[in-house]
């Protein structure tokens, strides 16, 4: 009996060790974690990626990086996630650019599926667009933009960030809610393309207010609308599509975070954790707050049932504009 009460209690401490062990080694981080974004420094992706960098660094004492992959509307840092260990140590900061927009409707050869190949962990934030002009061009409302480019066919250039970024497609919804003919001008970046709006390069463009407010300051450019459901309070001048009677160009930019498929359940739990804590930070809303971002922070389900709305959106009005995808 001495002898089994010695094998239990042997049995039972080793049990005891193993568990403590266990709480001791956390699944996740246990080493340098990686936050790709496909965008360049100094937009909001990039913005974002810091703050909830120096947020998952503060709370893990992890090393923490941040690796901007610019180029192709976001796919680039996209497939560099989904290629990654799916062990959460390389996560995805991404628009729903590289999400929702180019890859279903306008790609036939994209080498990941973001519906299959990437785990939503949560919706960071979303924001409207805003309708900008070069200050010295007539027209100062929606309205007034529409009549100039009737009398003046195939005359204004609207810029975007590239074939099928949300720009595009706003601007083209824009050519066929308001009956103009704008013709469009892709650019590899924001701030070329408002170097040229604000030179008169271009006329109009879409753009977050993030990019286009210094501009607006300088008085270089001007606010003719705003795509969101209410006005912005920097700008608050400035109607919404809506209020000048364009409600059908309505729409908003989201960004959110993503790890790669088949990332285990456990780490994507403590995933969403480490976001919505840096979400709900003083550091991440004052951000959010000056770029007029609105925080989100929602589940992982809550957030995959989003893009599976949005994608359908997304391809229908690539096709309604007639983008292809190539």
């Amino acid at each position: 009996m001495k002898a089994k009460h010695l094998l239990i209690a042997g049995f039972l401490g080793a049990l005891c060790v193993s568990g403590l062990g266990l709480a001791q080694a956390p699944v996740w981080p246990n080493k340098p974690v990686r936050i790709v974004t496909g965008w360049s420094p100094g937009g909001n992706a990039d913005t974002i990626s810091r703050l909830l960098a120096e947020s998952i660094r503060k709370r893990s004492s992890q090393a923490v990086i941040v690796d901007n992959r610019p180029g192709a509307a976001g796919t680039i840092g996209a497939l560099n996630v989904v290629q990654a260990e799916p062990n959460g140590h390389t996560i995805l900061v991404a628009t729903m650019v590289e999400v929702t927009v180019v890859p279903p409707a306008t790609v036939q050869t994209m080498q990941y599926d973001p519906e299959i190949d990437l785990q939503p962990i949560t919706l960071i934030g979303r924001w409207p667009l805003v309708l900008v002009a070069n200050a010295n061009f007539p027209p100062n409302t929606i309205a007034e933009l529409a009549a100039y480019a009737k009398a003046n066919r195939g005359k204004v250039l609207y810029g975007s960030l590239g074939v099928a970024s949300i720009n595009h497609l706003t601007g083209e919804l824009l050519n066929l809610t308001a009956g103009m003919d704008a013709t469009h001008v892709p650019y590899k970046g924001g701030g070329p393309m408002m170097a040229d709006l604000a030179g008169g390069q271009i006329h109009i463009a879409f753009d977050s207010l993030g990019s286009t407010m210094p501009l607006i300051r300088s008085g270089k450019i001007k606010a003719l609308a705003v795509t969101g459901p209410q006005r912005l309070a920097a700008i608050a001048n400035v109607p919404t599509t809506a209020e000048a009677g364009y409600a059908a160009i309505a729409t908003d930019v989201w960004i959110g975070l993503f790890a790669p498929a088949k990332t285990p359940r456990e780490v994507v739990n403590l995933l969403h954790t480490e976001a919505v804590v840096a979400v709900n930070s003083p550091e991440m809303r004052k951000a959010l707050e000056i770029r007029e971002i609105q925080p989100v922070g929602n589940t992982p389900e809550e957030f995959r049932n989003h893009i599976q709305v949005e994608t359908v959106k997304k391809r229908l009005l690539a096709a309604r504009i007639g983008i292809k995808a190539e």
